[in-house]
């Protein structure tokens, strides 16, 4: 592990999820606070729009070129929103010159599966009726990567690439990493409090909720999957990348050795910029 990320996950706060009494309201909101207060690069224009419903916030930035990029946020599915991730969108945006759409979609415990995958599939329809030229891209990190990709499964043809950043797929937790990764601040037993949280045990098997159990990989436009060496999520990323080339699609996958989850989004971890360079230079390739 880096030094930067040891230094990270020292200094990182003790946060139970699953201990009695936490409030999961106050921690959305000072995560959400939190990250507000953190420099954003600044972009030609940055508007919330309403999408059929679902909130999102469009990240122009000068001199675009055609198409968009669909951003799905990280969280386990119940944390972060589109404040958590504006500082990063921004800096997608202006590094790809793409339009970035940022989904604010609906969390559980409150609203539990499918209504984050149903929020996707609403703004997208209601993208085909806006006048943004170009092709559209899918991207997410994390719980987002697994929406990005489950979109992309439903909706064949609708985009010409897909870059997901250490997806969140598999709801058992029955990869070897878990083990092997128990150390970097997050661990099977959290993980399988996430899955609990999005959805009922008997949707486990449903390739909408678990996209590493689909039929339809071969049906993926070109796809980019990033890992990190010390993630829990490294093996059932790196096993799709797999899965999908294993059908034919154009695939490319990197693992980001001395990191772990969530540093994608962090610009202090040394990987993190050139990780997100990496991505939007692989859906340039592909946005044309």
């Amino acid at each position: 592990m880096y030094p930067e990320v040891r230094a990270a996950l020292a200094a990182e706060e003790d946060s139970d999820v699953r201990a009695p009494g936490f409030d999961l309201a106050a921690h959305r909101e000072e995560v959400r606070l939190s990250n507000l207060a953190l420099p954003r690069e600044d972009v030609a224009d940055a508007r919330d729009v309403d999408a059929s419903g679902v909130p999102c916030r469009l990240f122009t930035p000068a001199d675009a070129r055609d198409g968009v990029i669909v951003h799905v946020h990280g969280g386990g599915f119940v944390f972060n929103d589109i404040d958590v991730h504006d500082e990063v969108c921004r800096r997608l945006a202006n590094r790809s010159r793409r339009r970035v759409l940022s989904i604010g979609y609906r969390k559980p415990p409150e609203h539990r599966f499918p209504a984050a995958v149903d929020d996707v599939d609403t703004v997208l329809d209601w993208l085909a009726d806006q006048d943004i030229r170009g092709p559209w891209a899918a991207h997410g990190d994390s719980a987002g990567a697994n929406l990005a990709l489950v979109a992309a499964l439903r909706n064949p043809g609708r985009f010409a690439a897909v870059a997901l950043i250490y997806p969140f797929l598999d709801p058992t937790a029955g990869f070897a990493s878990y083990a092997e990764a128990s150390s970097s601040g997050f661990d099977r037993d959290e993980a399988r409090w996430y899955w609990e949280q999005y959805a009922d045990r008997r949707d486990w098997t449903n390739p909408d909720l678990a996209p590493l159990l689909s039929d339809r990989l071969h049906t993926l436009p070109p796809t980019f999957v990033a890992t990190a060496e010390f993630d829990p999520l490294r093996d059932e990323g790196e096993e799709l990348a797999r899965r999908i080339a294993e059908t034919g699609v154009e695939t490319v996958a990197v693992r980001c050795l001395g990191q772990t989850h969530g540093f994608w989004r962090r610009p202090q971890f040394a990987a993190a910029e050139p990780l997100l360079r990496q991505g939007a230079a692989f859906l340039d390739m592909h946005l044309v």
